[in-house]
């Protein structure tokens, strides 16, 4: 769908002073408009009407790069975040948004974290920021500085799904199985039915040699999702190296039917040894 009218920038320097503050507020709030209706083309172009009347308005630059992120513009957003920031250095909102989206889309992790520290100073007890602060050092395999942030993260929301999770991602990293079952519980008592926590905990628990553990986590995977083949696989690992070969043999025959991969990986997988001596 389209709007029913051109948007293009324009300059309006001609009118009055007071004539250019109402105009400006007119295409900002135009602009803030077509945000909302994701119609995020035609907010660009209001933005930068609104900022050829005003063009050091910091709201304006930001609005701007949001709606380029939108479009999937990363290097035009991240330049116009940069312009809001010469207006105003500490704001919280640009420091936050240009950490974001060069970790998420840039993969510059270092400078991500710089603004991500920056929105912090402005809102020491955001949880947003240091959750993103918290990624951004886990992409970078920083993974015990990752783990601090996500604590501050969840000072601030002590019930978070995604803190939990992702804190639980890092201590798996650094091979703290235990400790990281601990926040895949606790990510699950923030939501008892997820897929991806229960098949981490698996995960954690086979890794730590809890056999009977992981065999819960797994069996509650496929209560899920009862055709994945992943799960099915890995509950196999665990009957085999638990010893219990004719529910293993059971479990990757299941595996297998439902994706023939997995007999050659099952073939050099050592997890599988009790298996292949009883087959021969």
């Amino acid at each position: 769908m389209s709007v029913s009218f051109p948007y293009r920038s324009e300059p309006y320097r001609s009118e009055p002073l007071e004539s250019q503050l109402e105009t400006y507020w007119c295409w900002y709030l135009e602009g803030k408009r077509m945000d909302e209706d994701e119609y995020y083309e035609n907010a660009v172009a209001c933005y930068e009407n609104a900022l050829s009347l005003r063009p050091d308005d910091y709201w304006a630059w930001y609005q701007r790069g949001h709606a380029l992120a939108e479009l999937g513009e990363f290097s035009d957003a991240i330049d116009s975040f940069d312009r809001a920031l010469t207006i105003r250095p500490q704001d919280y909102w640009a420091n936050y948004s240009l950490g974001y989206l060069l970790s998420e889309e840039e993969e510059r992790f270092d400078e991500a974290i710089l603004y991500f520290d920056r929105a912090l100073a402005a809102r020491p007890d955001d949880y947003w920021a240091w959750f993103r602060r918290g990624d951004a050092l886990r992409y970078d395999r920083r993974y015990h500085d990752a783990i601090t942030s996500y604590d501050q993260a969840l000072a601030a929301r002590p019930d978070d799904y995604w803190a939990w999770f992702r804190r639980g991602d890092a201590l798996r990293h650094l091979q703290r199985y235990d400790a990281a079952i601990a926040s895949y519980d606790n990510a699950l008592d923030a939501e008892p039915d997820d897929f991806w926590a229960q098949y981490k905990r698996g995960d954690a628990c086979r890794l730590s040699g809890r056999y009977h553990d992981a065999i819960t986590s797994y069996e509650k995977v496929l209560d899920l999702e009862p055709e994945n083949g992943a799960a099915l696989y890995n509950l196999a690992s665990c009957y085999s190296l638990w010893g219990r070969v004719d529910r293993a043999l059971e479990c990757l025959q299941d595996a297998i039917d439902r994706d023939p991969q997995y007999r050659k990986l099952a073939q050099r997988d050592p997890d599988f040894n009790a298996t292949r001596t009883r087959t021969g």
